[in-house]
């Protein structure tokens, strides 16, 4: 509709730019890129200096992601005229789009001679800034573009014209970029410091930075206690009073006899003083009887645990730990941060007494039991509150863990229980709002996990899943549960019920970076092509939007002033960029396209093309990769030894970067052999360097030779057995594509290509050793693909004793066999094209010669068994999906048996959901599983020759 209008519109006025623009925008939107682009430029080569066309087109630039054209427009605009400050402010936030930095503070001082307003001197002042921190060379940086700021700045100062707290930002942050850490207190402190008014705190804060960076522990000291003695509840400035205490204790610091001892005021030099201050603050909140404030509390903890770091035997002046921390359970633990509090100082304890504690801090929780034998309930929020804590400490400490059997199975019934009946003080929540119990849940959840760690067996996983699923009925909004749920339901192979999971998390902007890990891990991996299609066109969207939002970010910065955020966003842009999870998911996507088209719809030569992918080129910044996700996003109370560790996070990180080598490699092999495609007819070696093509093979080689290195590397660390905890990250399939044969039967295809090519260059007469190496070939591939099957068989889910056992690797390793299929059919196909004009010249020249007796090369009767050996096999493994389908629409599954548990009428009917759900999920599966084989093995026709 839109393009109509606009063409009605342009034959009554042919030159209005305006609607040859939004004509354009309407073909943009409507796909015909080409179309939109010729009729922009036609209009941009006008150089038009309306303000319309010039908006319209930036709109239209932007959609087609090209800002660096707008720079041109805006760059005419100013020429024809010259004196427009909207043109030049224009100009300015375009070539901010594009990161153009000199270009920026040139147009900024031009909108200044125009224009004399402060903003527009300092985006200058700024884009210099934004030169020294994008500079390379970090000389450069220190010596040119910031004291040529600090100079602007400072000519301004001497000119009274500092107008805005903004300014003073920027003068205070080239002052520290340059370690010119006195200047900078001495700007905080003095008359232009009395504009850092729009945060809390500001100047002290900076104050405090300036302190530190200049080792003036005295000054730091006594601001720091100033501020507590306002807010003794600031933590942060609790940390800046024990760093500079023991500084000063180190420094066997002296006050001098006469005069003041800092300038902030008074100063605590010795560990007396610093207790006698703590224990002051703690008699205030004593005082003050209810609304008491917990920093004063936890500063005196904090002060036993840094003496104990330090080897200092001063600690009794300050208390037992023990009862410190009984004392602030006893305040503060009917507060859900009672925990998180405690749990950094819980190493005080001594291990001996951790079940005395966990005892001690129980008795004071006020339970109460209707009958002798039942569970002691808590009877309010309070209570129910403190009994949550006192189970989070017991895990922390391990106590839950050194329980035997029978024990923790006792325990995870009263969790059950007392999950259940704290369900009574939530009857008012609101959908959207978390059950006061949840937690109860969880824990009970995280004790049946332990059981399943330790047993192997997979009962534990199911009732897992129905206590998750309970928990989500009454608490629809709670994160934990669905996030648990995602992992298990992963595990037992099901990734159907993950999708409406995930999507019900309604993860916004950055967590799909840090949390999409765990949709686009599993999703191809399961099988499940159209879901795995869909979660990564979801995340790219994010990724390649981020780099047009965090430009308008930055254009805002500059339009309010605030200077500080413009290099934060230009690192988290830059973060974004070198995300993992961006490079797995950009790579998962490419391969799963030529898994679902290449060869089917459309040609392998069209699909590499589309994609833009340039084998010879690796696009994936290796040493700048940034591991963005959040591991730790799972709640968690366990021990720290059994906790996610740093090393387990660089291990993950080891293990997903290789994964990713391996997998990009590939990617890149798949595109270098459709460099090769084109090849159709033999061709001596002087054709073959004249044509480029012997570039493409060369490619080729190169490729395997890392990807064998980089397999070997995998291979390695595989062979370290690194187990994470559950509750941490997913594995990589790297190990199951070891394991099941899959890489190693791609290595072996791309190894073949490289044998046909030498026999294409080199002809049929010369080659018969090399033919004998491709007829081994052959073989070889046939019967790899055969073991990669063998691993295929097998039952999806196996009842006996009532006991449900799942083997998600039968899934898992079709996944494999299907992505092998897929490669072996693309080298197949041509192997087929170079051997085919062989065979058809070998028949004319038979004609020719009209000779019946001569022999064919082995070769071609190789390939063609081969052929036949794919279609085959691929028709068995149809063969055998269909029976798995069979087995699972006639499997009932019972109630599965939890060894002494008795499952209730409620938790029966779960079960039976769950079981569905994981059932429903392996059809799926094996559904797009057989459907793309069926349309691999239609393409084995083709092969023919």
């Amino acid at each position: 509709m839109a393009i109509q209008q606009a063409d009605k519109l342009l034959k009554k006025h042919k030159d209005l730019h305006c609607a040859k623009v939004l004509k354009a925008i309407g073909l943009q939107r409507t796909g015909k890129q080409d179309e939109a682009f010729s009729l922009a430029q036609e209009v941009a080569a006008l150089e038009p200096t309306d303000d319309n066309s010039l908006q319209a087109l930036t709109i239209l630039y932007r959609e087609m992601h090209r800002p660096e054209l707008v720079t041109k427009l805006y760059e005419a605009a100013v020429k024809k005229v010259p004196s427009s400050e909207e043109y030049h402010s224009h100009l300015f936030m375009a070539y901010a789009r594009v990161g153009e930095y000199k270009k920026m503070q040139q147009a900024g001082m031009a909108l200044y001679k125009i224009v004399p307003k402060n903003p527009y001197y300092f985006w200058s002042v700024m884009s210099l800034v934004m030169q020294s921190i994008s500079a390379r060379d970090e000389k450069l940086s220190q010596t040119m573009f910031l004291p040529l700021a600090e100079r602007m700045v400072e000519k301004m100062v001497k000119e009274d014209k500092i107008e805005a707290e903004a300014e003073v930002q920027l003068y205070y942050m080239i002052l520290e970029r340059l370690a010119k850490y006195q200047e900078a207190l001495y700007l905080v402190r003095g008359k232009l410091g009395e504009k850092l008014t729009s945060e809390l705190q500001s100047r002290e804060n900076k104050c405090m930075t300036m302190y530190k960076k200049l080792n003036k522990w005295l000054e730091c000291n006594a601001l720091s206690r100033k501020l507590l003695l306002k807010n003794p509840d600031d933590w942060q400035f609790y940390l800046s009073y024990f760093d500079s205490l023991f500084h000063l204790i180190d420094e066997e610091w002296i006050p001098p006899a006469e005069g003041h001892q800092s300038q902030e005021g008074k100063v605590d030099y010795s560990l007396e003083q610093a207790v006698k201050f703590v224990e002051e603050r703690i008699l205030n909140e004593e005082s003050k009887g209810s609304r008491q404030l917990r920093g004063p509390y936890l500063a005196k903890l904090e002060l036993i645990k840094r003496l104990r770091c330090r080897g200092m035997n001063d600690e009794h002046k300050l208390g037992e730990p023990e009862d410190l921390m009984f004392n602030y359970f006893q305040k503060f633990g009917d507060k859900p941060c009672c925990y998180t509090d405690l749990r950094v100082f819980v190493d005080l304890l001594s291990p001996d007494h951790h079940t005395k504690f966990v005892n001690r801090i129980l008795e004071t929780v006020p339970l109460s039991a209707s009958a002798e034998d039942d569970l002691a309930l808590p009877s309010d929020t309070k209570a129910l509150q403190r009994h949550l804590c006192v189970m989070q400490l017991s895990r922390l400490l391990g106590l839950q863990h050194n329980m035997d059997w029978n024990l923790k199975l006792l325990l995870i019934r009263e969790l059950k229980a007392r999950y259940r009946h704290g369900l009574v003080f939530g009857k008012s929540c609101l959908k959207t709002e978390l059950q006061l119990s949840d937690n109860y849940c969880l824990h009970a959840v995280h004790m049946v996990l332990d059981i399943w760690n330790e047993t192997g067996e997979e009962w534990p996983l199911w009732q897992c899943l129905c206590l998750l699923e309970e928990g989500l009925t009454h608490s629809p909004s709670n994160a934990q549960f669905k996030l648990l749920l995602i992992r298990i339901y992963c595990l037992l192979g099901a990734f159907e019920p993950v999708v409406d999971l995930y999507s019900s998390l309604d993860a916004k902007h950055v967590q799909h970076d840090t949390i999409g890990y765990l949709l686009t891990r599993y999703a191809k991996s399961l099988g499940q092509y159209a879901a795995a299609s869909q979660s990564c066109n979801f995340t790219l969207r994010f990724f390649h939007s981020n780099q047009k939002d965090t430009s308008e970010y930055i254009i805002q910065a500059y339009k309010y002033g605030a200077f500080e955020k413009i290099p934060e966003f230009i690192a988290f842009r830059n973060r974004l960029n070198n995300s993992l999870h961006f490079a797995q998911v950009r790579v998962e996507r490419m391969l799963l396209d030529l898994l679902l088209e290449a060869n089917i719809s459309t040609s392998l030569e069209e699909n590499i093309k589309s994609m833009n992918l340039n084998p010879e080129e690796d696009d994936i910044p290796w040493n700048e990769l940034r591991d963005n996700r959040d591991l730790t996003i799972l709640l968690n109370w366990d021990p720290k030894e059994r906790q996610l560790s740093e090393e387990h996070k660089r291990l993950s990180m080891e293990e997903e970067t290789g994964w990713l080598l391996i997998r990009s490699l590939t990617l890149r092999l798949v595109g270098s052999l459709s460099m090769l495609s084109h090849t159709v007819e033999p061709k001596n070696s002087e054709k073959t360097t004249e044509n480029g093509v012997s570039s493409g093979i060369d490619t080729m080689r190169l490729l395997l030779r890392k990807l064998e290195a980089a397999m070997e590397s995998g291979k390695q660390f595989i062979e370290r057995n690194i187990e994470y905890p559950f509750l941490g990250p997913p594995p990589t399939p790297m190990a199951g594509a070891f394991s099941s044969g899959s890489c190693q039967c791609q290595v072996s295809c791309f190894n073949l290509v490289s044998n046909i090519y030498d026999m294409d260059v080199n002809g049929l007469e010369v080659t018969s050793e090399v033919q004998e190496r491709i007829g081994n070939s052959f073989k070889s591939l046939l019967e790899q693909l055969k073991d990669l099957f063998r691993k295929c068989k097998g039952e999806l889910i196996d009842l006996k004793d009532n006991q449900c056992k799942t083997s998600p690797v039968i899934i898992e390793n079709l996944v494999f066999f299907v992505e092998t299929i897929c490669i072996v059919l693309w080298v197949s196909d041509y192997c087929g094209k170079i051997l085919r004009p062989f065979k058809s010249n070998l028949q004319k020249k038979k004609k020719k010669k009209k000779e019946t007796n001569t022999t064919m090369p082995p070769v071609f009767t190789s390939y063609q068994e081969y052929v036949m050996g794919l279609q085959t096999l691929l028709s068995e493994v149809l063969d055998h999906i269909k029976r798995l389908e069979v087995t699972l629409t006639t499997l009932k599954l019972e109630e599965l048996s939890l060894e002494d548990t008795v499952l209730s009428e409620e938790e029966k009917k779960l079960s039976k959901i769950v079981q569905g759900r994981v059932l429903g999920s392996y059809q799926r599966s094996l559904q797009e599983i057989g459907e793309l084989l069926k349309k691999r093995l239609d393409t084995v026709k083709n092969l023919k020759i």
